[in-house]
């Protein structure tokens, strides 16, 4: 597929599950991971965001990363910092039973720019 939309930003949203979910009878673990992969595909399914991939770091933090407070990752492209809210705002709006998902976990954006490394110049001397 040949993306040529112009997407100025590069933002890493690192998102967190909080001990809510780690406080869950087994058999509610399941709806939230629902959650989890509608909010996922929401972000994939809007216009002004290209994600370049997700970073799962579960294998080596188990549990409640309270040192590391991130378990996953999304690197993306997107159109403005709107579109970055827009992003951080599904944890608000995504339900999870008679909550939303902010009740299990968080998200922080972190907004840049693709790097882009300058050519060597001439020694003009």
């Amino acid at each position: 597929m040949n993306d040529d939309r112009n997407l100025p930003l590069r933002v890493l949203f690192c998102c967190g599950v909080s001990q809510n979910f780690f406080d869950l009878p087994r058999e509610q673990i399941g709806e939230v991971w629902q959650a989890y992969g509608k909010m996922l595909n929401a972000i994939e399914a809007m216009e002004n965001v290209r994600v370049l991939g997700v970073m799962d770091d579960d294998r080596l933090v188990v549990g409640n990363a309270d040192g590391a407070p991130w378990t996953f990752y999304i690197m993306a492209d997107v159109a403005d910092f709107d579109t970055a809210v827009a992003v951080c705002n599904l944890y608000r709006t995504t339900p999870v039973g008679d909550y939303n998902l902010w009740r299990y976990g968080k998200i922080e954006a972190r907004v840049g720019r693709t790097l882009t490394v300058p050519p060597v110049l001439a020694n003009h001397a």
